[in-house]
């Protein structure tokens, strides 16, 4: 099974190839992604974040409506509120966006440079590596039973040594479990592991 090492080192090519850095959402379902990851800066992060921009930008708009790559430039959809713009105030004046997957499970990832429009084999190198991405991070659809039990504890409230003994296996064991259920869902923490059990309905 492909884990967090394999991630982390796509994640490493587009952060390489997006000079100004790069938004993922990867498997979107029910408006939020399983897998998110952004590099571009904090200050432009917070402020698209505190004006709730993922509902108003276009690149998204773009993305959730086609499949495929295209330079920012090219979308042609309405900016009411001047994200691009604003955006470019940041140092993200020129970007691409890749989109892929079934709608229900889309992933969205955005990349962008501030000196010129990203080249067609740059656009073809960022999205192979992006589609590689939305493979690589499909979440599993299954947990064994055991796995299932311990996330059940820890969701309701228990600490591991509480949790241990209502499933009567050492403390060990219990984090065990965790750790494998945490690889399974490809979940940095318990808490993720167990929002990403509840979206596919394992919990």
């Amino acid at each position: 099974m492909i884990g967090m090492t394999e991630l982390n080192r796509l994640f490493a090519q587009l952060r390489e190839a997006s000079p100004v850095g790069y938004t993922a959402g990867l498997h979107i379902r029910f408006a939020a992604p399983l897998v998110y990851q952004s590099t571009y800066d904090p200050k432009w992060l917070e402020h698209y974040t505190s004006n709730a921009y993922a509902l108003r930008d276009p690149m998204i708009a773009w993305g959730l409506s086609c499949e495929g790559q295209t330079r920012w430039s090219e979308i042609d959809l309405p900016d009411p509120f001047g994200i691009w713009r604003q955006a470019a105030e940041f140092g993200l004046n020129y970007g691409m966006a890749v989109s892929c997957g079934p709608v229900q499970s889309r992933s969205i990832v955005g990349c962008s440079r501030t000196d010129r429009e990203f080249t067609d084999a740059e656009m073809a190198k960022i999205a192979l590596v992006v589609r590689t991405l939305h493979e690589v991070s499909e979440p599993q659809t299954d947990l064994t039973q055991a796995q299932i039990q311990a996330l059940r504890c820890i969701a309701g409230g228990d600490r591991h040594a509480a949790a241990a003994a209502r499933l009567g296996i050492s403390e060990s064991a219990l984090k065990a479990r965790l750790v494998s259920a945490r690889e399974r869902l490809m979940a940095r923490t318990t808490s993720e592991a167990i929002q990403k059990a509840k979206e596919i309905k394992l919990l």
